[in-house]
């Protein structure tokens, strides 16, 4: 904010002080003033600078401590047997340092004004370059998110496809485990039966000392062939044969009986 005119309180023209005058305050020829605390301590020392223009002050009337609210008393005698010219002079003079602190005050606002909207259209633009960039990740992401969601229907349309499959196979597993189970059963009740049919041990006819019949082989199952041939069962093992005919021919019978 800009001063006036009317203001009745300056600022410390030290750039990291800026606070407002109070009490007693440091004037220069240069038209800066600071407050007790900056202007104690910069223009103790020899040669003094001004801190704010960094002019040389080396005159004897160049660096004034002031009162910046003066007595009564002092008012009434400060300027008492002056001429009007040299009091009006006095006066402008006090006018115009006056005047330079508001002009000053005035262009350092404006110049704080200025840095601060660089610095916010500085912002605005990193912000604005910030949201494209954003903005851009942000589609690069959603058409990944889309990518990613047809994948997922292609595996969940994949996993239902080999459910059916597995569930498919299971039925069928059991359909041939049902089948399994019969023809085992089927050939357990049938070898049972073979054992059943055995001949039992009979004499023979001459000696009438208990001989151990031979026993028959089950006979063997053939696969059926690509010409047709449906046997059943193989031939009769040698021994068997012979001893079939021997105990089935009568004539051999009467034979030993005569030569006995």
């Amino acid at each position: 904010m800009a001063m006036s005119l009317c203001d009745d309180t300056l600022l410390c023209n030290m750039p990291k002080c800026r606070t407002k005058l109070s009490g007693f305050a440091w004037v220069t020829a240069c038209s800066h003033v600071f407050c007790d605390q900056h202007g104690s301590g910069e223009f103790s020392r020899s040669p003094a600078i001004c801190p704010a223009c960094s002019s040389a002050l080396s005159g004897k009337l160049d660096i004034m401590r002031m009162e910046l609210s003066p007595s009564e008393e002092y008012k009434a005698m400060v300027l008492a047997g002056l001429r009007p010219d040299v009091v009006l002079d006095i006066s402008a003079r006090a006018m115009a340092f006056w005047s330079y602190q508001v002009h000053q005050e005035r262009m350092y606002q404006e110049y704080s004004l200025s840095q601060a909207e660089a610095q916010l259209k500085q912002m605005e633009k990193v912000l604005t370059q910030q949201n494209q960039s954003r903005e851009l990740e942000l589609s690069a992401m959603r058409g990944e998110i889309a990518s990613l969601k047809k994948v997922m229907d292609e595996y969940k349309r994949k996993y239902s496809e080999m459910s059916e499959r597995l569930m498919e196979r299971n039925r069928q597993y059991q359909k041939l485990q049902g089948l399994y189970d019969s023809l085992r059963l089927r050939n357990m009740v049938v070898g049972v039966g073979d054992r059943d049919t055995l001949p039992q041990p009979h004499r023979s006819f001459n000696t009438g000392a208990p001989q151990q019949a031979t026993p028959r082989r089950s006979p063997q199952f053939l696969s059926v062939g690509h010409d047709g041939d449906s046997r059943l069962f193989s031939g009769l093992e040698a021994d068997g044969a012979q001893t079939f005919f021997q105990y089935s021919s009568p004539a051999r019978e009467r034979g030993r009986t005569l030569r006995h």
